[in-house]
């Protein structure tokens, strides 16, 4: 939220210096480089909390995310060991839907 708040201030300042600009009587493209020149020397100037808050706030997602990714890659690990393991010891479901003890998947007994 701190983002969307620091670029609506960073919007309202160009719209203003647009403002500013066409009441000086800019009319062509230099309206437009000058609106922009403005709006980024003050918005550097004025906004330095709300630019804070937004980058901390970008860190603090970027932190989360990166945590839930190994949280991610533990599980995975954890999961490609058992599979592993069990392959190894010949467990699991054979072809014909019977599990190693010879049951079916609903867990009845396979006939031969």
């Amino acid at each position: 939220m701190p983002l969307v708040m620091y670029t609506v201030w960073r919007i309202l300042l160009f719209v203003a210096a647009l403002g500013g600009g066409y009441l000086l009587g800019l009319r062509s493209w230099l309206l437009v480089l000058v609106a922009a020149v403005v709006a980024f020397a003050v918005s550097y100037l004025a906004l330095g909390g709300p630019r804070d808050s937004a980058a901390r706030w970008l860190a603090e997602k970027e932190q989360r995310r990166k945590d839930g990714s190994a949280k991610h890659d533990v599980d995975t690990d954890y999961e490609d060991a058992v599979m592993d393991r069990e392959s190894a010891e010949g467990t699991g479901t054979a072809a014909d839907g019977s599990g190693a003890d010879g049951r079916g998947a609903d867990g009845s007994e396979r006939q031969a």
